[in-house]
């Protein structure tokens, strides 16, 4: 086959395509490639963007892809991509995000070392990359309850870095919540508001290893004076600071970005103070600007990721879906994410269309539906069904001394029957702080000491919530 046929070839591949794969699957990942050229079975395609190309190449995309070049091309098909815009560069819906490079900067050193932790040897002016990701931005970065301080804390260190009450801004919260993508999102605001800036995300566990490599080499003061050239310095996971050379660096290093009024942002699965292994010396400055927690997101929060999430993959659900999906997944944005994506896939491999039974297969497959593990919506929705109220009353400003009881017994059962922190229960028993949770906690205890209907109520939750216990 000649290059002249090309169009027509992939045509037909497309023709196929579309009568194998829902039409949103086709619409999103498939009709936007365009052919290039047809020489030698080598097949050449133009996608928008690198992470459609990564897409493509998912399963069962590629699969569906590859059977279908081999029926119209020959079985010795070959395929090369070309990306339409840079590689920096990532479509979503209403959005098209670059990552600006920070500007080079210059860095006294001897011609022989490698003193830049992320570059060849050679360079005199060191271009230092933001290694960030566009996809984790502030625009796909679903707003609730569950992380509404830190988000907006988030805009406010974007918008004036360095120059703001949030120095450090620790991020805490369990995997999965959105910590790496918070974090990256504000990095990502900078560079747009202060491309000046010379902004760099790290994990932990590289600054560790490039620190243990500085020492190896006895090159630690260069080491310390790269991150010292930084003015907004992201680092995750600080929970992996687990060795006393690693955070004496550190320490140093957040010392001289403090004082020349630079931005340094946190991120941990534990707050300051529940950090185990980490000096007190740097608790304490970790403990210095604000410290936010990012929370397991509640139904309504859930919903809207559920909802956003499956728009940018191409997949259209319905209601009942949603309310499902969001109603049995109840952990981490992660899941909820890794459920679009494995719905996605029985979608395209089975050629049906999402049903609630494909969802309740798919979600079984997930999370473990029947464990016993208890959920702050579980037990405000078997509160409600013992009380005859609906989640929206229970969690309403409402002072009914009905409603506000059944509030109360909530967060007592809430705190006794699950890891949750007051902060959490609070969030979403209706943005309650927590010492509100406390008092109404002791409340109940209180009453079910003195008060026989109240101990009633409790008993009979109790062994709804934990049968046979």
């Amino acid at each position: 086959m000649g290059e002249s046929n090309h169009i027509e070839v992939w045509k037909r591949c497309l023709q196929i395509i579309k009568n194998n794969v829902p039409d949103a699957v086709y619409l999103k990942w498939f009709e936007p490639v365009k052919p290039i050229s047809l020489e030698d079975q080598l097949l050449k395609i133009e996608v928008p963007s690198d992470a459609h190309m990564r897409q493509l190449e998912e399963m069962p995309l590629i699969d569906i892809l590859a059977k279908t070049l081999k029926r119209v091309i020959g079985n010795d098909v070959k395929l090369e991509y070309t990306i339409r815009f840079p590689r920096t560069s990532v479509n979503y819906p209403h959005q098209n995000t670059q990552v600006a490079s920070n500007r080079p900067i210059p860095f006294p050193r001897n011609d022989k070392e490698n003193i830049n932790p992320f570059v060849i040897p050679g360079i005199q002016k060191l271009t230092i990359e933001p290694n960030l990701n566009p996809k984790y931005s502030f625009d796909n970065f679903i707003e609730g309850v569950c992380n509404r301080l830190a988000r907006t804390a988030g805009v406010q260190v974007a918008q004036s870095p360095g120059n703001n009450p949030f120095n450090p801004l620790f991020i805490h919260g369990g995997s999965g919540l959105g910590k790496t993508h918070l974090s990256q999102a504000i990095g990502l605001r900078v560079k747009e508001l202060h491309p000046e800036k010379i902004v760099l995300y790290v994990s932990a566990h590289t600054f560790k290893t490039q620190f243990q490599n500085a020492a190896v080499g006895n090159k630690i003061p260069d080491f310390t004076h790269f991150y010292e050239q930084i003015d907004v310095l992201i680092i995750d996971d600080v929970q992996f600071f687990n060795t006393a050379g690693t955070q004496n660096a550190f320490f140093h290093i957040f010392n001289y970005l403090q004082q020349a009024g630079k931005q340094v942002i946190l991120t941990s699965d534990a707050a300051p103070g529940n950090l185990q292994g980490i000096e007190t010396r740097l608790v304490q400055r970790f403990r210095w600007g604000l410290s936010a927690e990012l929370l397991p997101p509640n139904y309504e929060t859930r919903v809207k990721i559920l909802k956003a999430k499956s728009a940018n993959e191409g997949i259209v659900l319905s209601d009942e879906v949603v309310d499902y999906l969001a109603t049995k997944i109840t952990g981490s944005v992660r899941e909820l994410e890794g459920t679009i994506l494995t719905l996605l896939a029985h979608s395209t491999l089975n050629r049906e269309d999402i049903t609630l039974e494909l969802a309740k297969k798919v979600t079984k497959q997930i999370v473990n539906i029947d464990s016993s593990e208890l959920s702050l919506d579980k037990i405000r929705s078997v509160v409600c069904d013992y009380f005859k109220i609906t989640p929206e009353t229970i969690v309403s400003k409402t002072r009914k001394r009905e409603i506000v009881q059944a509030r109360q017994i909530t967060m007592y059962l809430v705190r006794n029957l699950t890891k949750a922190s007051l902060a959490s229960i609070g969030s979403q028993m209706g943005g309650k702080d927590h010492a509100t949770v406390l008092h109404a906690c002791s409340t109940v205890s209180d009453l079910i000491d003195t008060d026989k209907t109240i101990r009633r109520y409790v008993s009979d939750l109790e062994r709804q919530l934990r049968p046979g216990k």
